[in-house]
């Protein structure tokens, strides 16, 4: 305990320690004379103002909905590829925080995408039956997943969901058709899949947020119960409510949906402070869920998570919360890199960071199970006005446990609960755990807080101002203990053979975007095992359409060789893709990359794309011996603005370009054709170190990085201004080893930093006496044109001036990775 005036905090997790209960009577005591005991250890926010009072009686013959439970979504897409690559040790601890029960998120659903070879948001995955009648259950790392979500948790439910499908299904000469017989025939074999992997696939949905077709969902409830799926029930039609209005007006639709699941009830990328419904899905009778939402980053979502999950039920009659994604296991060029639960982008360090919305599912995970009841009549906003947070209870159905979810993410002053239970309910003392979401320190969620016991048959609690509450009846809570390593950097050479990929898998750390790549038996005369596009005819897409292509590596790669051996058999092309960079959102097509193609025929070029779809050719020619069906080597080189491309050894073409100054590498082909690789390598070439003094110009506005108002002092604050030579400007930058740098203010002597290594987007930068801290290491990757960003290594993000303001005191802030301009510095040498 410590004591600072009139303010006590006391922090202990797990079980109450021995030798605390005279300190929780204590605390009671304290707690009554200001209008209730202690939760969250702040008496002075309840002396600065009177509580408002909530008065809840917790009646175990209460009525109300059977809740379903909280749950994620693997998919849509790509989200959870990088995750199948993390070293054994740090792949366990994310999974355990995912998915073991006392832990973390506790997830009670999973949803995983049906794979479609289509890019589905961040990536494409792999489908079951890439050609019709060619089913191969071991595609994709979904089947991985589940199994490993059982594992930890038996009582998980899983839910199927396609956002694609390839384009043999419904192709009647002109293109796939979604809603046909060949779609219900293709959910079926994959539920059959599901089989032989030891899994019941507990719902199954349509076609996500492309409406609904009423015929088509009475034919698959009627496949699923003449298959033997009678246990499998329907969800409609993840989209929007319009489908219940459908549903009222014909009865066989209605008795083919089981459960009605619409997409962001509680708005869009939000507060989420309301959620809605509709006159029509209540009146159907039906389980109401929200079977996607979120699309929050995994820290900034933790509120509106924790707020919509309660809301839903009380606003809606909502009993399933499903947040997309699960995890961003992606590579951070792609558009929603930092959304999920959980985020792990580099598989070759181990690094992760577990988010504020882990502990915002956890809050309900940890202290219910599906099948428990809501008590409509224990639940509300607090003293009836939303604005002071929200509460909900449920109990077991044998009622001989309970627990109360409250929120208090908006109220301006502390709120007094009290709770009175009948109706045969446990009683005895309740245990209290809370989460304060105004801090970034990961010890301050999911604590466990002293009991509560009645006083004259009531509970009196105190609830402070931007907190998660879990008051229960039930044990077996806490939050996890594993630690991340460090971010590092993916070093150079890299090389796979993939020998070690098993047929079907896919190689290492390569995430498709469009179409399937995967192991096979190499062909044309080789042995082992090569990489082969897979999907033969272009998808029923869900993003926009895109030539199949696969990324691999490193962002901070700069000049390089990337060589591959490549074959090819009919016409079409290949491609091998250097410095890929940024992608555009929902739109695959669009990346900032170069390529080398190679066409059946011999023609080869040199090109550049970007985020518009802007392809632009550099240079471009015929090599004859390259032509026909034989295995041929490319090798792409980048040195500075020179690219040079080399087929088989020979020298083909030259060109020079700076609009990409780092980046990745990939593979790829022109159409939808069937081409192996093998023997991918990466090699380095001149290295490009910065050692030196410079003023950093930010690409956007012209201004340089300053120190507001020529402080030095620790914690002085970091923002951009005309520049002026000033040494509050100017910047000594020292390698730090492992690629990464420490810049120095000239004027102040301390270094750059994240505060805290605080990994909330928005966070504005500062600077703080040097020392080890990972915060203070900056890696400088070049991003063309000669600008370059920076990139913290203790999160991940880049130095971004706020807004894309061009104003003279505009925050520096760290941000991730988006491509913009306003994230790009001027390295200009002063020293």
């Amino acid at each position: 305990m410590e004591v600072n005036g009139s303010m006590w905090t006391h922090r202990y997790r797990g079980r109450t320690p021995a030798g605390t209960a005279a300190f929780a009577a204590f605390l009671l005591i304290v707690g009554l004379l200001v209008g209730g005991p202690l939760v969250g250890g702040q008496p002075s926010a309840a002396l600065a103002k009177a509580p408002t009072l909530t008065a809840v009686t917790v009646d175990g013959h209460g009525t109300g909905r059977t809740f379903d439970g909280v749950g994620a979504i693997s998919g849509g897409g790509g989200n959870t590829r990088l995750l199948t690559d993390y070293p054994p040790k740090q792949r366990g601890e994310i999974l355990d925080y995912l998915f073991k029960p006392g832990y973390g998120a506790a997830l009670q659903i999973l949803k995983v995408e049906i794979g479609g070879d289509t890019n589905s948001t961040d990536g494409a995955e792999a489908s079951h039956e890439h050609s019709r009648g060619a089913v191969n259950c071991g595609t994709g790392y979904e089947w991985w997943l589940m199994e490993q979500a059982k594992a930890r948790n038996p009582g998980i439910k899983l839910y199927g969901l396609a956002w694609g499908a390839p384009g043999w299904i419904g192709n009647t000469g002109g293109g796939g058709n979604f809603w046909s017989q060949d779609t219900v025939d293709y959910l079926v074999s994959w539920l059959g899949c599901a089989r032989q992997h030891g899994l019941t696939i507990d719902y199954l949905g349509g076609w996500n947020e492309r409406g609904y077709n009423t015929g088509w969902y009475e034919k698959l409830h009627s496949a699923l119960a003449a298959k033997g799926y009678r246990h499998t029930h329907v969800v409609g039609a993840d989209s929007g409510w319009d489908v219940a209005t459908a549903m009222r007006g014909d009865s066989a639709f209605d008795n083919a949906v089981d459960i009605i699941g619409t997409h962001y009830p509680c708005s869009y990328m939000s507060a989420m402070t309301q959620c809605s419904t509709t006159s029509d899905a209540l009146a159907t009778g039906k389980q109401l869920w929200a079977s996607e939402n979120g699309s929050e980053d995994y820290n900034t979502g933790g509120a509106p998570l924790a707020r919509a999950v309660g809301r839903g039920y009380l606003d809606a009659k909502m009993t399933a919360y499903i947040n997309w994604p699960v995890v961003a296991a992606v590579y951070p060029n792609l558009p929603y890199n930092t959304m999920g639960l959980v985020t792990a982008t580099q598989p070759w360090s181990g690094a992760y960071s577990v988010g504020k919305s882990t502990w915002a599912s956890a809050h309900t995970t940890q202290f219910t199970r599906p099948g428990w009841h809501y008590i409509d009549t224990a639940g509300g906003y607090l003293g009836g006005d939303r604005a002071n947070g929200s509460y909900v209870t449920l109990r077991s159905p044998d009622s001989t446990a309970w627990s109360t979810i409250a929120e208090t993410l908006d109220a301006s002053a502390a709120q007094t609960m009290t709770l009175k239970v009948t109706g045969g309910l446990a009683g005895g003392a309740l245990h209290v755990w809370s989460s304060d979401f105004s801090s970034t320190d990961q010890r301050d969620y999911m604590v466990r807080q002293p009991d509560v016991t009645p006083v004259s048959g009531t509970y009196p609690l105190t609830l402070q101002p931007g907190r998660v509450y879990s008051i229960t009846t039930t044990t077996g809570q806490g939050a996890g203990t594993a630690q991340s390593p460090a971010r590092g950097v993916l070093q150079l050479p890299y090389r796979d053979g993939f020998e070690h990929t098993g047929v079907g898998g896919e190689a290492r750390l390569l995430a498709a975007q469009q179409g399937s790549f995967e192991a096979v038996r190499c062909a044309g005369g080789r042995a082992g095992t090569c990489v082969r596009q897979m999907a033969p005819t272009a998808p029923i897409n869900w993003d926009s359409p895109a030539d199949p292509y696969a990324i691999l590596g490193d962002l901070g790669w700069s000049n390089y060789t990337v060589s591959i051996d490549t074959r090819l058999t009919q016409d079409g092309a290949v491609r091998l893709l250097g410095r890929v960079g940024t992608q555009s959102g929902f739109s695959p097509a669009g990346i900032n990359s170069y390529d080398l193609s190679l066409s059946h025929s011999g023609a080869w070029a040199i090109e550049r794309n970007n985020t518009a779809h802007q392809v632009t050719v550099l240079a471009q020619g015929t090599d004859t011996q390259a032509a026909g069906d034989g295995w041929h080597r490319l090798s792409l080189g980048f040195d500075g603005a020179t690219i040079t491309a080399s087929i088989d050894g020979r020298t083909v073409g030259t060109a020079t370009d700076a609009s990409y100054g780092s980046g990745q590498v990939g593979i790829g082909t022109t159409g939808y054709v069937p081409a192996q690789y093998d023997n991918l390598s990466v090699t380095p070439g001149p290295a490009q170190t910065y050692a030196g003094t410079y003023q950093l110009v930010n690409r956007n506005s012209g201004k340089a990085l300053d120190v507001a108002d020529q402080a030095t002092a620790d914690g002085s604050a970091v923002d951009q201004w005309a520049g002026n030579g000033g040494a509050n400007q100017r910047w000594t930058v020292q390698p730090t080893g492992d690629g990464y740098y420490r810049l120095t203010g000239v004027q102040s002597g301390k270094a750059l930093q994240v505060p805290g290594g605080n990994p909330v987007s928005g966070t504005q930068l500062d600077i703080r006496a040097r020392q080890s801290d990972l915060a203070q290491q900056w890696r400088i990757v070049p991003s063309g044109d000669g600008y370059t960003t920076l990139e913290n290594r203790a999160t991940g993000m880049l130095a971004d001036v706020s807004g894309q303001s061009t104003a003279d005191g505009a925050k520096v802030i760290e941000w991730p990775p988006n491509g913009g301009a306003n994230q790009q510095w001027q390295l200009v040498r002063t020293d």
